[in-house]
């Protein structure tokens, strides 16, 4: 009894996937002879789970199978797969099984899920006597390698191996087949067949071309054999070999032969001897030529020239990136190709388009050649090899690696997929939905789940948003890695320095400038040695940074203090990636250490600070009011005075503040990023920052009994701070309403004193040196006053350089009504209405007078000293704080604590003349360039122009000069103090 929920044959058939139920019914039980249930559902199933259902039953039928192979389809389980798989996908295949119906037993068996060894493929292929014979045993074998593929029993890697193999057997058998049909009486020969290309790569296509390069020479080797005729009977074998493969018979064409990558291309001879050859390649081969001989391997003809012409050109192909403008070259040949590519046609390329094949394997390729001369691992002719050891070697990230394999691979199976469905070349993935739809399902039958988690997703829809996501990927990384700086950098060095081991690398290092090369022999072993990843990057990245290291003032303590850094940050990936990623921090990275004392040390204080060179924006000066919020969050975090924490842990984390943002204006200032005036800005701001979080903890024990402020004076208050400025400060404070006077006194002393103490202890952070020396009565007075102590004094009792110092004074820290009330009353003293009086005027100049010949240290040239010698700092400050004293009161834009812009006013104003505030401006600028620059060279403040040739030197190449600029510096100060301190004298002495 029949069951009446069970579906009709046609809704069965339905449920399965076919299309028109009631065709797919007549040609399954008339045309097959089979049912849709019991013993023959298991055929029925393979056919519904083939790519396209209706195709796959379609091709069955026109097989008009007989008893035999119906009854292999029940049994067997791995032929109902193999051969719905093969019928479902590709009518070129199917058309072969119609034409010759016994050859569905090629897939029956474990050997026929298993791809072929490459000598059975050449002992089957060779057997062959003729044309046609060799084009049906190559077809046999493409749809036992197509059914493995399809049905996932093969992956990747091993089909595109196979389909290799199977043509070179072709090669072989067709190269025999020629050498058969020659004419009696030709000239003997030796005639090599190279594959290039795909084929030569061992990831050739189903329908691709093969390209080729011939290379002959007469029978005898070394023998005086006439090579004119011999090289006649080689090019009629080369044509020969060409026809047979290309030509179509009863079985159709092997494949197209194409020898045009040979030298010449199609203008060349198609054959050539190895000597010919090889003066080709070596006087007037191309750039890609060098990429193409990548992938060049013997397959055919005579093995041992074969193997000669290999190791003859591999030379030639690993020293290639070192031929001028190589990387460029290979990069502008990448965008040729995708710009000339129709714009509809370019955005579905599987291979030529962006995002395609070709990206991800001239990224590759560039990669090997550039890093393949030193290290051998590279040197694979297959993409998803050479990219593992890429990956492996520390070039490439892993997850870059892994994504770019993934992408390859994905593209790789959709062109095969396209190319299996006639057995043509296509490269380019259609929009027709259908197809989609079939491409889909095969993938996922192949065992490339689309979207794996749902199954019941539109296979054509899926299979196009992860075409695209792996395109924008492949596109992402291709130039990222394609357009990587240090690929340039490391084609340009010479051979012998990529090879850091080699006996020549002292001589090329004493070369270079090294002082001791044996010393940075040793770095470079420490660096290098071991199979690690971060060995395997450093051996990349050292190449170029030694010429970098060399192009500075120091390259031995360059490369000592990048070897303290890469150990001191061990393993951690980011370093490593961020040098090998971006060639510009590398660059950073080297000429930072090898120019700058002063910021290596401070980069080996906390080596994690290396990620700032990660851009110029980050060397960028720091927001003020973000770089004050930080300032106070440490505070914050610590502001109790017991425990772990407290004052001493938060006064720490600010020096550390103030020790990161000296090292970014220090990186800034060595790599030309900053102008002097704006290292001074930012310099002033951390120390306030430093000083205000400082006087916060300080006052922690006040208990609120006093009100504070901080006046920054000197350069600290012109925000002229210098790397190795103190901080010249005033200390003012109010008793709390009601406290007692004395006791406030002695609680302000103390706040004072401690935040001398938090930022002067000595820690793994520069200290800062709060000096409050210029208080009135100096060092005798109190160290802090109250503003009624202050105004007293300074009403009554100031003397013309105290009044003078107060033109520096600004409010920089603590409350801020009380710093503003100080400036309120300094302006009173600072602008006295009228001016200062003549007295007083006289008296400034007296003591400028004196101070030039008494601080002058002994010894010293005075020409040569940047603060108090001719045309020096003081000069110009001088000048400017003369003339603020003497007009202030009655010009308003002279009211400033920085000495260029009261010059600008004063120019402004008419007081002097815009060509004297220009000469003033410039010596002070350049003083103030030379200044930094000698701390940053050596890291010693220093007043004086360097006298000794090394410390000379470096200062000026930190300040631009070239390595023999250094006495160019020493007479464009001389001149421009000069022109200084005529100025000067004229102004100020009158």
């Amino acid at each position: 009894m029949s069951n009446p929920r069970a579906p009709s044959p046609a809704g069965r058939l339905a449920a399965l996937g076919f299309g028109d139920t009631a065709a797919a019914l007549r040609v399954l039980t008339e045309d097959i002879r089979l049912e849709v249930t019991g013993a023959d559902a298991p055929v029925v199933e393979a056919l519904a789970g083939a790519a396209e259902p209706g195709l796959a039953l379609a091709g069955l039928a026109r097989l008009e199978p007989d008893r035999a192979l119906l009854t292999g389809l029940r049994a067997d389980p791995d032929l109902r797969a193999r051969l719905a798989a093969v019928l479902g996908t590709s009518t070129a295949l199917s058309e072969h099984l119609r034409r010759h119906r016994g050859d569905w037993r090629l897939l029956t068996g474990p050997a026929a899920g298993l791809r072929p060894a490459a000598g059975q493929l050449t002992a089957d292929l060779t057997a062959a006597r003729s044309s046609d014979q060799l084009k049906l045993a190559y077809r046999r074998w493409l749809l036992r390698l197509a059914a493995a593929d399809l049905t996932g029993a093969a992956p990747l890697g091993e089909v595109m191996t196979g389909l290799s193999d199977l043509a070179g057997a072709a090669l072989e058998a067709a190269y025999r087949l020629a050498r058969a049909a020659l004419p009696a009486g030709a000239a003997p020969c030796r005639l090599a067949v190279i594959a290039m290309g795909k084929c030569g790569a061992c990831e050739l296509n189903y329908a691709s071309d093969v390209d080729v390069i011939f290379v002959a020479e007469p029978a005898e080797p070394g023998g005086t054999g006439d090579e004119e005729a011999a090289l006649r009977t080689a090019t009629q074998l080369a044509s020969g070999l060409i026809r047979i493969c290309s030509d179509a018979g009863q079985e159709g064409s092997l494949f197209p032969v194409d020898p045009n990558l040979r030298p010449e291309g199609r203008n060349g001879p198609l054959v050539r001897t190895l000597a010919s050859h090889l003066a080709y390649y070596q006087r007037w081969a191309k750039t890609w030529e060098f990429q193409a001989l990548l992938k060049a391997r013997p397959v055919a003809g005579d093995a041992g020239l074969g193997r000669a012409y290999a190791d003859a050109v591999a030379p030639l192909v690993w020293t290639a990136a070192q031929r001028e403008d190589f990387v460029p070259d290979v990069q502008a040949m990448r965008r040729r190709v995708v710009a000339s590519l129709p714009a509809a046609q370019a955005g579905r390329e599987l291979k030529l388009g962006p995002g395609g094949l070709r990206d991800i394997e001239f990224a590759v390729q560039l990669l090997q050649l550039v890093h393949g001369r030193a290290d051998e691992s590279l040197r694979d002719r297959a993409t998803l090899p050479a990219l593992d050891a890429l990956a492996r070697g520390g070039y490439v990230g892993r997850a870059d690696a892994a994504a770019l394999a993934e992408a390859y691979e994905f593209l790789r199976v959709v062109e095969h997929l396209l190319q299996l469905r006639q057995l043509r070349r296509t490269h380019q993935l259609p929009d027709d939905p259908a197809v989609l739809r079939q491409l889909g399902r095969a993938m996922r039958v192949m065992g490339y789940p689309i979207r794996p988690e749902d199954t019941s997703a539109d296979p054509a829809q899926e299979l196009t948003v992860t075409w695209r996501r792996h395109a924008a990927t492949a596109r992402q990384l291709h130039e990222k890695l394609f357009y990587r700086p240090l690929l340039e950098a490391v084609a340009r060095l010479p051979g012998d320095v990529m090879r850091l081991t080699s006996e020549a690398a002292a001589a090329r290092l004493e070369a270079l400038g090294y002082a001791d090369p044996a010393g940075a022999l040793r770095h470079i072993a420490a660096l290098t040695d071991g199979v690690s990843r971060k060995a395997a990057i450093q051996r990349a990245l050292l190449p170029a940074m030694l010429g970098w290291f060399a192009d500075a003032p120091r390259p031995d303590a360059g490369l000592l203090a990048f070897r303290q850094v890469s150990e001191a940050l061990g393993n951690s990936p980011w370093y490593l990636r961020l040098l090998r990623d971006d060639t510009n921090v590398a660059w950073r990275m080297a000429r930072l250490l090898a120019s700058s004392r002063y910021a290596a040390d401070l980069l080996l204080r906390a080596p994690e600070a290396v990620a700032m060179l990660g851009s110029e924006q980050l060397l960028r000066p720091a927001d003020p009011a973000g770089l004050l919020s930080e300032g106070q969050a440490l505070v914050r975090r610590n502001p109790g005075r017991d425990g772990a924490g407290g004052p001493p842990a938060a006064a720490a984390g600010l020096l550390a503040l103030r020790r990161r943002e000296l090292l970014r204006t220090a990186a800034a200032d060595v790599l030309g990023l900053l102008e002097a005036e704006q290292a001074a800005a930012a310099l002033s701001e951390v120390t306030a920052v430093t000083v205000a979080g400082a006087l916060d903890l300080a006052a922690t024990a006040a208990d609120g009994q006093v009100t504070m402020a901080v006046i920054a004076m000197g350069r600290f208050g012109g925000q002229e701070v210098g790397y190795g400025s103190d901080a010249d400060v005033l200390f003012v404070y109010e008793p709390a309403p009601g406290a007692d006077e004395q006791a406030a006194a002695r609680t302000a002393h103390a706040t004072a004193e401690e935040l001398r103490r938090l930022l002067g202890r000595p820690g793994p952070d520069p200290a800062l040196r709060v000096d409050a020396d210029l208080r009135p009565e100096g060092r005798q007075g109190p160290l802090v006053r109250t503003l009624g102590a202050y105004r007293a004094y300074y009403g009554r009792w100031a003397k013309p350089w105290e009044v003078q110092a107060l033109l520096r004074a600004s409010p920089v820290a603590g409350d801020g009504a009380l710093g503003e009330a100080f400036a309120a009353m300094a302006d009173e003293v600072r602008y006295p209405a009228g001016g200062l009086a003549e007295a007083s005027v006289r008296e400034v100049k007296r003591i400028k007078a004196r101070m030039e010949a008494e601080r002058m240290p002994r010894g010293v040239e005075p020409a040569l000293h940047l603060k108090l010698g001719p045309g020096g700092l003081t000069d110009t400050e001088w000048v400017a704080q003369l003339i603020q004293l003497r007009h202030a009161w009655s010009v308003p834009e002279l009211r400033t604590t920085r000495t260029l812009p009261a010059l600008d006013a004063a120019a402004g104003a008419g007081l002097i003349a815009a060509a004297d505030a220009a000469a003033l401006r410039e010596s002070w600028l350049l003083a103030t360039r030379i200044r930094n620059a000698i701390m940053l060279a050596t890291g010693r403040a220093a007043d004086v122009v360097p006298a000794g040739h090394g410390e000379l030197s470096a200062t000026a190449r930190v300040l631009g000069y070239p390595p023999d600029g250094a006495q160019d510096l020493v007479q464009d100060w001389r001149r421009t103090a000069r022109r200084s301190r005529a100025v000067m004298e004229r102004l100020f002495y009158g």
